[in-house]
């Protein structure tokens, strides 16, 4: 009977201790934990989705989409709430063709309640994983950018990442504008992850389509002219631009070698680049326009003003001498702009002296940005005056020791096609309805030097070194450019060259201008040879599809 008495008292000891232990328990969950506890809670119960704002649609002139949004759909999962994430995983794995140790790796790590399975999957796997009906698995639309004209334009276009921020091209420069502000919805969800309450919604604002001046057509017939170009003179590369003088407007800025926009993650830096804009190079003889504007300009010549010239010069510590071997010859201004003759624009720029010679090349825009709407714009290299040496004066003038970008020699030979007066070159035409702000100009030259000047350069392509350049039923004035590359090591390489033609179409009603640059050409390295061919094929596609008349009927094929 003892013995009993004791067991019970026991017994009831043990429920006393595990009661009072239970207790101490409840009082410390309730009491200490139970902030922490309520938020856990509400965390598993109510979550804030986000919802992206659709990014606008970027357009070429003719409203052709250039880069646009496609509907897509993310799968997300709450680990916790995976039972058995190996067969999860491989289901998952299986609909959305993924790597299953992947899927497991996200599946089984139960310390987050969010985890991301596959960003921006195909809608049509993703419905036959929705017919799985898998606990802790949610789905979401997105947006995914897409390129539908793949390589056209690609470097200016640019590319938006995977949360669809602008990472390159006007797709970052315009950022802001394109991407709209992201809307927000507060929910509450069963313990199955389901929602069954909305508590706040904040709805998203879609982004600003943008127009851009660009035309696809007259791009991509750029790009393919610079693709042969490239492959006939086994170049390095090339670009082009096609600028309207009119407007500042740019219908075509290429380069090659290209690539596809939609693979821009995989594609190597060096081809991503816009290097119309972001890079220089030495102009050459291209660049004496300046020269030979501003001589005009002061008053100094005028271009039957006649010149007896050596075929070199000293200057400083320099000699200088002409492209080609001649005599000692007596040149009009016209004629050493049309013969590209280095001596002749050197005793120009003489006459006109290193301060204003130095002025006009600011003048032109040299040395600053032009303000295109294109992000990474470089200003070029210019040597201030104070840093002049004794040869500057000679090499300058004739595009030597000074960097430019092809944005800034088509905006100087814009000015020379509109009656002298600098616009700023431009991408953008119009963001949703309305027409971009104001644009930036300024009168360089007065309308008589600046039809001088296109004059003399009929000449360059009539006689002179550009008469690859011609182009049936049309006056073209242009100017060739060939020049060494500056050598890493110090001095100018001796095999690499910039091939370059500028010119200008109709040049009695100027309605193009068309820039093109070959970099480091092999089988020849002549402006004339190289680049006026290219510049001939832009030049000849592009008056036919913009319908403009020609100005020298009689220079057409005669009619079989």
């Amino acid at each position: 009977m003892k013995l009993t008495n004791r067991r019970i008292r026991l017994v009831l000891a043990v429920f006393a201790f595990a009661f009072l232990a239970m207790f101490a328990r409840a009082a410390w969950l309730q009491g200490v934990r139970a902030g922490s506890y309520e938020r856990l809670a509400s965390g598993q119960h109510k979550a804030t989705i986000v919802e992206p704002a659709g990014r606008g649609t970027i357009f070429d002139r003719t409203g052709v989409q250039l880069a646009i949004g496609r509907q897509a759909t993310t799968v997300f999962a709450d680990p916790q709430l995976i039972h058995d994430p190996k067969t999860t995983a491989d289901v998952v794995a299986r609909a959305l063709r993924m790597d299953p140790d992947q899927v497991l790796a996200e599946l089984s790590d139960r310390t987050h309640g969010f985890v991301y399975i596959k960003r921006k999957a195909d809608p049509a796997r993703v419905e036959i994983l929705k017919k799985a009906h898998i606990l802790g698995l949610g789905f979401t639309n997105e947006e995914q950018r897409v390129y539908p004209l793949d390589q056209v334009a690609s470097q200016v276009v640019g590319y938006a990442g995977t949360d669809n921020h602008g990472l390159a091209g006007l797709e970052l420069g315009l950022e802001h504008t394109l991407s709209g502000e992201a809307g927000s919805e507060t929910v509450i969800r069963d313990p199955a992850g389901q929602a069954i309450d909305v508590l706040h919604s904040t709805a998203a604002k879609e982004g600003k389509s943008v127009t851009l001046t660009l035309d696809h057509t007259i791009q991509a017939q750029a790009e393919a002219v610079l693709r042969n170009t490239i492959e006939r003179w086994h170049a390095k590369g090339a670009s082009a631009i096609v600028l309207d003088p009119r407007t500042g407007g740019i219908l075509a800025m290429a380069v090659e070698k290209g690539y596809n926009a939609n693979l821009f993650p995989v594609v190597p830096k060096d081809r991503q680049r816009n290097t119309t804009v972001t890079d220089t190079y030495e102009p050459g003889s291209t660049f004496k326009l300046v020269t030979v504007s501003a001589v005009l300009s002061d008053g100094l010549v005028t271009p039957q003003t006649a010149f007896t010239l050596p075929y070199s010069i000293h200057v400083a510590d320099r000699i200088i001498h002409d492209a080609h071997p001649r005599g000692t010859e007596r040149l009009t201004v016209d004629q050493i702009l049309s013969q590209s003759s280095n001596v002749g624009t050197i005793t120009l720029a003489q006459l006109l002296g290193s301060k204003r010679l130095s002025q006009w090349i600011s003048r032109f825009g040299f040395g600053h940005l032009t303000g295109v709407d294109f992000p990474g714009e470089t200003p070029g290299i210019v040597p201030p005056l104070d840093k002049w040496s004794g040869s500057t004066i000679g090499t300058l003038p004739i595009g030597h020791g000074i960097a430019v970008t092809p944005v800034q020699m088509a905006a100087a030979y814009g000015t020379l096609a509109n009656d002298g007066v600098w616009l700023q070159p431009h991408l953008v035409d119009r963001i949703g309805s309305h027409d971009r702000g104001a644009l930036t100009s300024r009168r360089i030259l007065t309308p008589h030097v600046s039809r001088q000047v296109l004059r003399m350069m009929q000449d360059v392509v009539i006689e002179g070194t550009g008469q690859e350049a011609k182009v049936p039923g049309y006056k073209v004035a242009g100017k060739t450019g060939t020049a060494a590359k500056p050598d890493p090591q110090g001095g100018y390489s001796t095999t690499k060259y910039v091939a370059s033609f500028a010119g200008i179409v109709p040049a009695t009603n100027p309605r193009l201008v068309i820039l093109v640059t070959v970099d480091e050409p092999a089988a020849s390295i002549w402006g004339g040879v190289v680049a006026a061919p290219a510049f001939q094929q832009i030049a000849g596609f592009d008056l036919q599809y913009l319908e403009i008349p020609p100005d020298d009927p009689s220079s057409l094929p005669a009619q079989q």
